[in-house]
């Protein structure tokens, strides 16, 4: 409960350290204030709590309040197969793994990139769930533990209906999560903010540093939209609470990249 974690971008570190990697790249930044710390005991002797709501059919937002670092919530994909957690936060307590064993715990953890893995070793071990992460990313695990597994390639099917897809935008593991339709429910991509769902809801849009403004290549932006083309979906949930495109999901994906690509054109004056 003691170990580091970064202020700025809520990822725990294994051992105290001077520097947050994570936020020396030029992806992130150092907090204007320097570099600061915390741990999970600070946290919850500051009275942050976990929060748990409904952001869609048998989807639940996992988050904490007050928000902290990033502010992303993490979503818990409701499964008769099994939950999986999808990215993570840092905040975690007693009474946050109650509540999430109520709508039946986590089977495993599917991580998006390297921002969101925050304290995800302490949420595998309150689970005794696998963290799932792209190999491309490996370098960026701040934490190493064993139940940390890497996967490779394009996709990779993690339960029935659920695929990853290394949709490589913004890190070159960069990963979203295609679930199937059921019963009760349409097919979705859960984004994180590989695919950024953007204030109009009816788009997204892609980056390769959202806090510094650099786009992403267009290369990497047409070869995630292919990799996608096979998928259908009518929601995509993004990486903060609300920011879910409700419907006509994978047309707001091809509509939005288009839209990217010919803005970022060399022939856009």
């Amino acid at each position: 409960m003691a170990l580091p974690i970064c202020r700025t971008c809520g990822v725990q570190y294994e051992v105290p350290r001077s520097d947050c990697p994570i936020c020396l790249d030029e992806r992130q930044y150092v907090g204007w204030g320097g570099q600061q710390w915390t741990s999970l005991e600070e946290l919850r002797s500051e009275g942050f709590h976990g929060r748990v709501g409904e952001e869609g059919p048998g989807v639940f937002g996992i988050g904490c309040e007050p928000t902290f670092a990033i502010g992303q919530r993490a979503l818990l994909l409701h499964s008769e197969t099994g939950n999986i957690l999808w990215d993570c936060i840092t905040y975690l307590d007693d009474d946050l793994v109650a509540a999430i064993n109520e709508l039946g715990g986590v089977s495993a953890i599917a991580i998006s990139h390297p921002h969101y893995y925050a304290s995800m070793v302490e949420w595998s071990r309150a689970f005794d769930a696998p963290v799932l992460i792209h190999s491309a990313d490996r370098q960026w695990v701040t934490r190493p533990d064993p139940a940390i597994s890497f996967w490779e390639g394009d996709s990779r099917e993690i339960a029935p209906g659920m695929t990853l897809v290394n949709a490589g935008v913004h890190f070159a593991g960069g990963t979203v999560l295609h679930w199937s339709a059921g019963e009760d429910r349409p097919a979705a991509l859960f984004s994180g903010d590989i695919v950024q769902v953007v204030m109009d809801r009816n788009w997204v849009s892609f980056m390769y540093s959202y806090p510094n403004l650099i786009p992403e290549r267009r290369s990497v932006v047409r070869r995630a939209v292919k990799l996608l083309e096979p998928y259908t979906f009518e929601r995509i949930y993004g990486a903060w609470w609300g920011r879910v495109v409700d419907s006509d999901g994978a047309a707001a994906l091809s509509r939005s990249a288009d839209r990217y690509l010919d803005y970022t054109s060399e022939e856009t004056s």
